[in-house]
């Protein structure tokens, strides 16, 4: 069955991380520290996140075996209820959520041929979806305003605002009930054989792995197609169809 559309997943595969992260959550954290020092929390910022470095080192060690998203939220509220504050107000917490990713935002960068390939794609007639696992749906929707990737995509799956990560087969069956396509007829595209590959291996969903910021492969996860480049993809997808 020919291909019709396209999942794109969104960090290391659309857009990168420039400089290392410690350094810039470390920063992210004293912003979000200010907001809620201002709402009259006060905190040791080395003993808040107790054994790990940062905040979002925090986030990452909360999360679910199950693919269920422990989003930023809550995990911010988990860690205040922990030190005692039980009852802080949802615009605080969204507040230094905001803070926190204001600085983090400033670290992504679209990838040069990101644009051009999407633009080619939609051209050459393929639908097109993004399916991102993140901590937060607000921060993913910010990303994609602001490289312009809005347009060419007709849905956008998060799991901050599904509350299901990949590779839950649900997260993607939500893109494809959208088209009304036969996972066969779509392609996947992402860096992660845990998440992006094993995923739409799942569903029987054309895998493309993108390895211009992976990290090593999964011998057990295998995927269709491999690329290093984006605009390698409308090249590969002729190929496909032939």
């Amino acid at each position: 069955m020919p291909i019709q559309a396209l999942l794109f997943d969104l960090g290391s595969t659309l857009i990168y991380a420039k400089d290392p992260w410690p350094p810039i959550y470390q920063r992210a954290d004293r912003a979000l520290a200010e907001v809620l020092r201002r709402a009259g929390i006060h905190l040791d910022p080395n003993r808040f996140y107790e054994d790990y470095a940062s905040f979002m080192d925090a986030y990452y060690s909360m999360q679910d075996e199950r693919n269920i998203e422990q989003t930023s939220f809550s995990a911010l509220r988990e860690l205040l209820a922990k030190k005692g504050y039980h009852d802080v107000p949802d615009e605080v917490l969204m507040e230094a959520l905001d803070a926190e990713y204001a600085i983090t935002q400033t670290n992504w960068f679209a990838e040069e041929d990101a644009i051009p390939t999407l633009q080619t794609l939609r051209k050459e007639g393929y639908r097109l979806g993004m399916v991102s696992n993140t901590s937060h749906d607000k921060n993913v929707q910010q990303l994609v305003d602001r490289f312009g990737f809005r347009p060419f995509f007709e849905i956008i799956v998060t799991s901050a605002a599904l509350g299901i990560r990949k590779p839950d087969r649900r997260i993607f069956q939500v893109a494809l009930d959208h088209f009304s396509l036969t996972p066969e007829s779509v392609a996947m595209v992402g860096d992660t054989p845990s998440a992006d590959l094993e995923g739409a291996n799942q569903l029987g969903m054309y895998s493309i792995w993108i390895t211009r910021r992976a990290g090593g492969p999964d011998p057990a996860i295998q995927p269709r197609a491999t690329v290093a480049l984006l605009n390698e993809i409308p090249p590969l997808l002729k190929k496909v169809r032939s």
